[in-house]
């Protein structure tokens, strides 16, 4: 038995999970005390059970799972009842074909193996994982979706050439209701803020866009299109006849006790329609500024300039940068009794409560710049626009801003100098940008790095030159991604924004008037301490709020 404890420690230590003195270490408690070394190495610290078990399995030469990483498949899950899973201590992973991969405790377990072959009809792959990650995965997985034959997933030959009758009404049997409800709650189980639904050639793929950055959870057959399109389309209370159009919808759901919204698009492809669903939480609109990754001294500025009775406050950045979040978080704090606030959106996709807020409408006429006009007539002290498109809006926004009105906007623009050279290419006069503009917040949103798992280390001297740290104010150690089960093993949970908050100062708007390049600007701007977006985001590097390799990911 000593010998068998002897090799095992040999084997963890040139895998590099332990060194030579902790193995010496553990050996003498297992000698003194008679207990296994894997045991002795878990509680003392040395090594985790997965750790161990991922050198064992390769020993016995089958696949270790971790869990952190590998996400059960929601075919696999479908074929193996939950009762047999908690009999056996066993998760179903993913199909491979004819095989069914199945994590297991104890993958020797024969009568297990044979249970399964006969219920599901696949041939068992066995894998090993450890046991509290297997039941807190049964747990996990099982809770969401409801067992589901695979007979009822592969529907292949019954669903091809249905009449549209014939489809709605599969897309009401439970079958497919529990797959799209294992979708729809998995997605917001997994703080996902899109649902991808899209047809490949031979199945159908779904990702989830977790922390700006898609995944991949799971495929399903492809005769099961047809009717989990349908559904989605149902649910958003879409035309289902129509499939050669772009259609866009709306539906309300309770998940986990909590009431979501879902915007829903659909897009004609080669391979049939795809379906996005965007996922609205009511708790981002409650933000405040603090909570959105503001360094003190860029908060400070932005602070100031909203504070002012009047004047033009714009946000940049490109889409999914967090620009609505931004001016949201500023509209929950001059929301007063004693502020008239009215908001026109395209769409509207938030209640702000107390905020008086109009859908625009371009087939009936109600534009952004139509919108606005009305606004002017209704006596408004703050006035949001969800994007400045054209001259006219453009045109406006500025005359409010200029008589008396604060008006908060969004613009496409790369940096915060180049919003200023954007309102003149756009027609507005340069004198009338220099006297309206108060401040610009140029921003992106970058991955925040896993508090449970993050670790620190020393890079290169060549690595941080390369990310943009100055020479003279090179950090000793950073914080990089590693993965855990908590962050799903990205090494990352949840997003900060990343600033560069631009004051209009009189220098600025002299060289506005005189239509100076954005690069001149920036330069005026930065000499009056502004912090760039690259600078902003190494700041949050230093402090170990992101990583390196994100802030060059996100910042060009």
């Amino acid at each position: 038995m000593a010998e068998a404890g002897q090799r095992l420690g040999v084997l963890l230590m040139r895998a590099g999970i332990i060194t030579e003195r902790q193995l010496a270490d553990a050996l003498e408690v297992h000698k003194a005390t008679g207990s296994p070394l894997g045991r002795v190495l878990v509680d003392l610290g040395y090594a985790t059970q997965g750790g161990i078990l991922s050198v064992m399995a390769k020993q016995i030469g089958i696949p270790y799972i971790d869990f952190s990483v590998k996400h059960p498949d929601a075919n696999a899950i479908a074929v193996v009842p939950k009762d047999l899973a908690t009999r056996y201590t066993l998760m179903p992973v993913e199909i491979i074909g004819d095989e069914l991969v199945v994590a297991m405790a104890d993958p020797q377990n024969v009568l297990a193996l044979d249970d399964l072959r006969i219920i599901t009809g696949y041939e068992i792959k066995p894998a090993i994982s450890t046991k509290d990650d297997i039941v807190a995965t049964i747990g996990e997985y099982y809770k969401i979706a409801t067992t589901m034959s695979e007979e009822d997933l592969d529907a292949s030959g019954e669903i091809e050439g249905m009449s549209l009758e014939d489809l709605t009404e599969v897309t009401d049997e439970a079958p497919i209701v529990k797959l799209v409800n294992y979708i729809i709650n998995k997605a917001v189980a997994d703080r996902a803020s899109d649902i991808h639904i899209e047809p490949q050639e031979k199945d159908l793929r779904v990702r989830y866009r977790v922390d700006g950055v898609l995944h991949e959870v799971m495929r399903s057959p492809k005769g099961t299109q047809a009717a989990i399109l349908s559904r989605f389309k149902i649910m958003a209370d879409m035309d289902i006849a129509e499939t050669r159009k772009p259609q866009d919808g709306h539906c309300a759901l309770t998940t986990g006790g909590h009431k979501m919204d879902f915007r829903v698009s659909t897009l004609p492809t080669v391979y049939g329609e795809r379906v996005v669903l965007r996922i609205l939480r009511k708790d981002s609109i409650m933000m405040r500024l603090e909570d959105l990754g503001f360094l003190p001294s860029a908060l400070e500025r932005f602070e100031s300039s909203f504070r002012k009775p009047y004047g033009a406050i714009l946000v940049t950045g490109p889409t999914g940068s967090g620009k609505s979040t931004s001016l949201y978080a500023a509209i929950n704090v001059l929301n007063e009794p004693t502020k008239h606030i009215l908001t026109a959106e395209d769409p509207v996709e938030y209640r702000l409560p107390g905020v008086n807020q109009i859908q625009t409408n371009v087939k009936a006429g109600l534009t952004f710049a139509r919108a606005l006009r009305s606004f002017l007539r209704c006596s408004p002290d703050i006035i949001l626009v969800g994007e400045i498109r054209d001259q006219e809006t453009a045109q406006i926004a500025i005359e409010s801003a200029l008589t008396g009105h604060l008006v908060l906007s969004t613009l496409h623009t790369n940096d915060a100098a180049g919003a200023i050279t954007r309102l003149t290419e756009m027609g507005v006069e340069p004198f009338l940008v220099a006297s309206s503009v108060d401040c610009v917040l140029a921003q992106r949103l970058a991955r925040r790095l896993c508090p449970d798992c993050k670790e620190e280390f020393k890079p290169s001297k060549q690595a941080m030159l390369d990310a943009g740290f100055p020479e003279d104010n090179l950090p000793e150690t950073l914080f990089r991604a590693k993965g855990c089960k908590k962050c799903g093993g990205t090494g990352y949970r949840g997003r900060l924004g990343v600033h560069e908050v631009m004051l209009v100062s009189e220098e600025i708007g002299e060289l506005c008037v005189r239509e100076a390049t954005a690069e001149a600007i920036r330069e005026v701007a930065v000499e009056q301490g502004m912090l760039t977006l690259k600078q902003d985001g190494l700041e949050k590097v230093r402090m170990g709020r992101t990583s390196m390799e994100e802030i060059v990911r996100v910042i060009v």
